[in-house]
């Protein structure tokens, strides 16, 4: 089962990977096709740590495995960040090059850990010993040297060398950066009052646990997954919650109106109240947070404000070293950046003018970058993103396009008992879908949207959506 998600080992399949310079084909790893998690083994995981999917729903990862020839050899590889792209880029070197000097640099001051499962943990779900990705006999046993605590202060590129705060340099031949980003905070008057805060880092959490939230009035500001888990974790832990969405309805990247009509109802019943449309004007406040005022001029109560409304790629390093630099740092499809010795990899990396910003493409990306690093060829092509909720205790998954851009678009949908399905359709192929309430078929659905099938035969016949429900199932 996938250790994040919760996926079964059905939700698994291969990861196309095409690796040129690695010699022997084999099996190094299992991807869940519910949530894109990559886990490293020849066997698949028995619970996905992501999405909860079982052992049945990863497939094989096609990459190959062993060792880059002679002639690509890398000496010294330094990953800067320890996310999940920095840490799946170190596995990767590892597994690609067992000759190289391989250096994981983490500013945090504890082992990599689940990120995607802090609002469980904020929930009280898991436990802080249930975070962490690898213990660290992991990295001595495969001979990655992490430092933590070691904050970058140059990148010299020219020198070949990365220079630490603590006037530490760490040389390298290979460099991926796999930095992250940070919260995006926008510029609201009293926005650095104290008890405003976002959901960032480990220590983010711990902070708003040191609260005693049974009772206290909790704001949080933005409908996105990070904001609407927020809200149901706090809810979990007795707080008096209140959600607010500027935009029209919750979820406005991954749901249509209709579906998100149903999510509101899911939400308002979990004891959040909710607000849409409601545009934040001022956080009041003396030192402390008090309150929201709206641009509607109405004021919501906060002991507590968590502002969840985006995050921006941490692109400074990159930019001052004279890397190119968009919104994140630019990658072509090796994930190699402008310096032809430099890769990014996870929310820090910009392909084809998009920040994925998410876990799943973090993870398949800093597999690559690592892969690449150690020698090989491996492209990454893009994955539609697709997202799961996990603390609200409700079923929902959305996946690829779900509104029609033009026309040319066909779109399927049903509604029924507080379930919703969407279907959108172009050319044949299933382009995207939302399932809401009940998503057991999530993992059919999103390989269908990757793999492009064809759907053709079963569009000429004019189906509905339990046609179509019964066609991908």
């Amino acid at each position: 089962m996938c250790p994040i998600c919760g996926s079964p080992k059905e939700a698994f399949e291969p990861q196309a990977t095409e690796v040129k310079s690695i010699s022997t084909p084999q099996v190094g790893s299992w991807r869940c096709l519910n949530c894109n998690y990559v886990h490293s083994g020849s066997q698949p995981p028995e619970i996905c740590p992501v999405c909860g999917a079982s052992t049945d729903c990863f497939e094989p990862v096609s990459q190959a495995a062993d060792k880059v020839s002679p002639a690509e050899k890398v000496g010294k590889a330094v990953v800067v960040g320890a996310g999940i792209a920095g840490l799946a880029a170190v596995e990767a070197i590892r597994a690609a090059s067992p000759d190289t000097d391989v250096t994981l640099i983490s500013k945090e001051n504890r082992l990599p850990y689940y990120r995607l499962n802090l609002t469980r943990y904020l929930a009280g779900e898991i436990d802080e010993d249930e975070l962490a990705i690898k213990a660290q006999s992991w990295f001595e046993e495969n001979r990655i040297k992490l430092l933590l605590d070691a904050e970058v202060s140059k990148l010299n590129l020219t020198g070949k060398a990365v220079e630490l705060h603590s006037s530490q340099s760490v040389s390298f031949d290979k460099l991926i950066l796999t930095v992250g980003a940070h919260p995006f905070m926008p510029p609201f008057p009293g926005a650095y009052r104290d008890g405003v805060v976002n959901l960032r880092t480990l220590t983010d959490a711990k902070e708003i646990l040191k609260s005693d939230l049974a009772g206290k009035k909790c704001t949080c500001i933005g409908g996105g997954l990070l904001g609407l888990e927020t809200a149901g974790a706090l809810a979990r832990r007795g707080a008096d919650v209140t959600l607010l969405e500027g935009y029209g309805w919750l979820l406005p990247r991954q749901l249509n109106q209709s579906a998100a009509e149903i999510l509101a109802l899911h939400v308002k019943s979990s004891g959040i109240k909710l607000r849409t449309k409601a545009r934040t004007r001022e956080i009041l406040g003396d030192e402390r947070v008090r309150g929201v005022l709206l641009e509607d001029g109405s004021t919501i109560d906060a002991d507590l404000l968590v502002v969840a409304t985006g995050i921006r790629s941490n692109s400074y390093l990159a930019r001052t070293a004279g890397l190119d630099v968009n919104q994140g740092i630019v990658v072509d499809n090796l994930l190699r950046t402008s310096h032809p010795d430099v890769f990014a990899a996870g929310d820090v990396a910009e392909h084809r003018g998009f920040v994925y910003g998410t876990w799943a493409p973090s993870q398949y990306q800093g597999s690559i970058a690592g892969m690449n690093a150690a020698g090989a060829n491996a492209e990454f092509g893009g994955i539609p993103r697709s997202n799961a909720l996990k603390v609200l205790q409700f079923e929902l998954f959305s996946v690829g396009q779900v509104e029609p851009v033009d026309g040319s678009y066909d779109v399927i949908d049903k509604e029924a008992d507080g379930h919703y399905f969407r279907f959108v359709f172009h050319d044949s192929h299933l382009a995207g879908a939302i399932l809401l309430g009940d998503a057991k078929l999530a993992t059919q659905v999103k390989k269908a949207v990757e793999g492009k099938h064809d759907f053709s035969a079963l569009l000429a016949k004019h189906p509905d959506a339990d046609d179509v429900l019964d066609f991908v199932g």
